[in-house]
């Protein structure tokens, strides 16, 4: 894009000896070995702890088959460990990597946006009101510029700075309060003030999540118990046998099948993933937890212009004060008119950024043949400011003749302007008229100033009412279809402007916006007490000339009745409300870094329909981790009781299961839970349910009892296969076979009726999840090869099954989990939509 300033900075080959020379605008952060940290990870792994004690005992016992197994069974587990946490990490640097701060500098002559890693020394950075500044420069070019240097100097004012004063310089780490500026870079990186003085800046580790913190507190309850169930059997059968290391290997076999070490795996990958998923749609989530909260947000609450609206101003009307009359822009034509018109692009900045100031300059050149703006220079600036908020512009010429130029919301300029009751209400008919339509509206004035003696604030000037610009800004083709889904969603929606009241209600009205003809403002919502905030703010679906103190006040009391807040902001103004919301929602093209910093997520593309994705992943990533939790849950109670009830009851075969068969169930169950799981789709009814309570309880009760009767019930079969096989004259091995085969097609069938709690498996066969097949096919590959390929069978101590006996077990294994199928048609009948 090409620049208004008149400065070429860079170009290529200087870019690249500059980067040669001084290196990355990067702070230096030592880095911690990462394969080190992996293998003491896997060192404090009970898992391997485990295999790792029953392989030595295998080898001290004169079974060097066993531990080798064993042995090789621990590099599966470091390998699909390793291969999910690589996909985490991967996942995780491309968010990372996406999320990183970008800043615009000129280049060849050209507004170049870039990531402030590629800043070098020699750039022309610019700097806007809300940008964080990048690296330390000499200011050479400004506009009414004030910095926030807190973060160096504990000074909360800003500093006003431009490149005549004495202190001209800009620092890294602080950000522009206010105005414009063009800063040439003078240090990068660990040359900054801010590294020289946080040389010893470290990484800041977060805190767990509220679900990571009851996952890994259920794991270390299940990790406590599988202790103490190993030393209670451990000194059974050593009471009974004497033989301290066969003793030591079954206790060992029992406390493996009590570790469920794959649900901190498959929550690492879903929440990584499933960010990951997030970022290729559009959405770059920068904090974790917020996957966790998505599939719970209750509220939006969304900004009008840009979110709603196209964020595409054009100047569609006038009302001139001195005619009294609207008059649309094709057909100015009289001096009073024009001058309206030429004041308003004075009150704008000299280089407009703003859509509205743009359409000012463009209707000026449209009309004016002379222009006057090359012969003024910009001598001071009022920034916006004011409750309701007001900006006035300082211009003089050569000649000395200056003209202070100011635009704001109708009330502002109205109250500072010298009118008659009859003006005043004529105005305000005006305003009534043109907000109904849904126009945006900036009143115009102008004041006579004869010296430099500018007042300290610019509600001091008497101003001289010019009349009203009413641009119009489109709606989003999409939004009444986005809006809609959210209400299918049970999503509230509630508009929180900066506008007016009518225009806002306009715009409302044409989107089918439920509850438009409710509205309140900025100052009559700080009038409220407590008690009669909390009501208004849940009957009330507009908010209209709204200020950061006003949206705080929105956000807190909605959250202070349990709602789930998201928020959308793009502004400076929008940094408090975006860092209180549960999900704050910047901006990603008309977004200033310091909203895109506070916020947890990013809509790359400014489209509010990202969002109902958003929500859809966020309820689908939530609801499959679900589904893989409830699932190792199910199929890790009859590994356990298979392994115990005959032990504890004194069974003919007490050992029907060693450490071999159970890390074997363990690889199966792994990939099932993380791998097809987290690749399932959103089911059908996920955007037709009320948000999900955002409780401290991952699960509830009756979802716990059925995942435990979905495990007693499997549990069932295999000790029905034992018996039926017990009864009719098998051995230890065709028992061990039988059980193990029926296991194994109960682990099958229960990925598969999981895939959903509410819907059928005929349904669910045809939801796209090409892994499904494959993990299934592998599963039973492999179960087949123990069973009829001799050494393997021998191996695993399995005996010849015949095709009957086979049959027979994959029967009760289909039956022990197939019973869920009445409970989900029950539960279609009696209570739809409910998962």
């Amino acid at each position: 894009m090409e620049n208004n300033f008149d400065i070429v900075g860079l170009n290529h080959d200087q870019v690249l000896a500059a980067r040669k020379q001084f290196g990355p605008n990067l702070i230096e952060i030592k880095e911690e070995n990462r394969i080190l940290q992996a293998l003491i990870g896997y060192a404090k792994d009970p898992m391997i702890v485990l295999l790792l004690v029953a392989a030595s005992i295998y080898f001290i016992s004169g079974k060097p088959g066993d531990a080798i197994f064993l042995v090789v069974a621990i590099f599966l587990v470091v390998s699909i460990s390793s291969f999910q946490a690589s996909r985490s990490n991967i996942a995780l640097e491309k968010l990372k990597d996406f999320t990183k701060p970008h800043c615009t500098v000129i280049r060849n002559g050209k507004e170049v946006k870039i990531k402030t890693a590629d800043l070098v020394v020699g750039d022309c950075l610019i700097i806007e009101e809300g940008s964080p500044i990048a690296a330390d420069g000499l200011i050479i070019h400004s506009n009414d510029f004030s910095v926030n240097e807190s973060i160096l100097t504990g000074e909360s004012l800003a500093v006003f700075k431009d490149k005549t004063s004495e202190n001209n310089k800009v620092f890294q780490g602080t950000s522009a309060a206010t105005g414009l500026a063009i800063a040439r870079i003078t240090a990068i990186g660990m040359q900054t003030e801010l590294s020289k003085i946080g040389a010893s800046l470290q990484k800041i580790e977060e805190g767990k999540t509220p679900l990571e913190t009851q996952i890994t507190n259920f794991v270390k309850k299940m990790a406590i118990i599988g202790a103490v169930v190993f030393v209670i059997v451990w000194a059974l059968n050593y009471y009974q046998s004497k033989q301290f290391m066969d003793s030591l290997l079954k206790s060992l076999t029992l406390a493996m099948s009590i570790l469920p070490e794959e649900i901190p795996v498959a929550y690492t990958t879903f929440m990584a993933l499933g960010a990951w998923r997030l970022m290729k749609k559009g959405v770059v989530v920068k904090k974790m937890e917020t996957v966790e909260t998505l599939g719970s947000a209750t509220i939006i609450c969304t900004d009008k212009t840009g979110t709603l609206t196209e964020n595409r101003m054009s100047l569609a009307k006038i009302f001139d004060q001195k005619s009294g009359k609207i008059v649309d822009i094709e057909v100015v034509n009289s001096d009073s008119e024009k001058e309206l018109i030429r004041i308003a692009m004075w009150a704008s900045e000299p280089i407009p950024f703003d859509p509205m100031e743009k359409a000012l300059h463009e209707s000026y050149k449209n009309n004016f043949d002379v222009d006057e703006r090359p012969n003024y220079k910009l001598i001071h600036e009022y920034p916006l400011g004011g409750t309701p908020p007001m900006m006035t512009h300082i211009f003089g010429n050569n000649l000395g003749n200056m003209i202070v130029a100011a635009k704001g919301a109708p009330e502002a300029i109205i109250a500072v302007s010298n009118l008659s009751v009859e003006e005043k209400t004529k105005i305000k008919e005006a305003i009534k008229t043109l907000s109904a339509d849904g126009f945006r509206l900036l009143a115009v004035g102008l004041a006579e100033i004869n010296n430099k003696n500018f007042p300290k604030n610019q509600q001091d000037f008497e101003f001289d009412f010019k009349g009203i610009v009413a641009f119009y800004d489109p709606p989003k083709k999409n939004i009444s279809r986005v809006l809609n889904d959210f209400y299918k969603a049970g999503i509230n929606v509630k508009i929180i402007t900066g506008d007016n009241a009518e225009t806002t209600q306009a715009i409302a009205k044409q989107v089918n916006f439920k509850g438009f003809d409710k509205s309140i403002s900025g100052e009559e919502l700080m009038k409220l007490s407590d008690n009669d905030l909390k009501m208004r703010v849940m009957d009330t679906q507009i908010f209209t000339r709204m200020f950061p103190d006003a949206k705080l006040k929105i956000i807190s009391a909605l959250k202070s009745q349990n709602q789930i807040v998201a928020m959308t902001g793009d502004g400076v103004n929008d940094g408090p409300a975006l860092k209180a919301a549960n999900i704050g929602i910047a901006m990603g093209k008309k977004g200033t870094e310091i909203a895109k910093d506070a916020a947890s997520l990013i809509l790359v593309k400014d489209d509010l329909s990202k969002m109902v994705e958003a929500v859809a992943m966020g309820r689908r990533i939530y609801t499959n981790l679900k589904k893989a939790i409830r699932f190792v849950i199910s199929i890790h109670i009859p590994i356990i009781l298979t392994v115990f009830i005959p032990l504890a009851l004194g069974w003919i075969y007490p050992n029907i299961f060693s450490p071999v068969h159970i890390i074997f169930l363990e690889l199966i169950m792994g990939p099932t839970c993380s791998i097809i799981y987290e690749n399932e789709p959103i089911e059908k009814n996920t955007m037709l349910q009320l948000p999900r309570p955002y409780s401290d309880d991952f699960f509830s009760a009756k979802e716990l009892i059925i995942s435990g009767m979905q495990g007693l019930m499997i549990t069932a079969g295999t000790m029905l296969a034992y018996q039926y096989a017990v009864h009719n004259g098998a051995d230890e091995g065709l028992t061990r076979t039988m059980v193990f085969a029926t296991l194994i097609t109960a682990n099958i069938f229960l990925t598969l009726v999981n895939r959903s709690f509410y819907y059928s498996i005929f349904t669910t066969l045809g939801y796209k999840n090409n892994l499904i097949l494959l993990i299934i096919g592998i599963t039973i590959l492999i179960s087949a090869m123990l069973l009829y390929i001799k050494p393997l069978s021998n191996f695993f101590e399995f005996g010849a099954i015949n095709f009957q006996q086979l049959v027979i077990s994959i029967a009760i294994g289909f039956v022990s989990v197939i019973w869920i199928e009445f409970y989900k048609l029950w539960k279609r009948q009696s209570h739809k939509f409910e998962e």
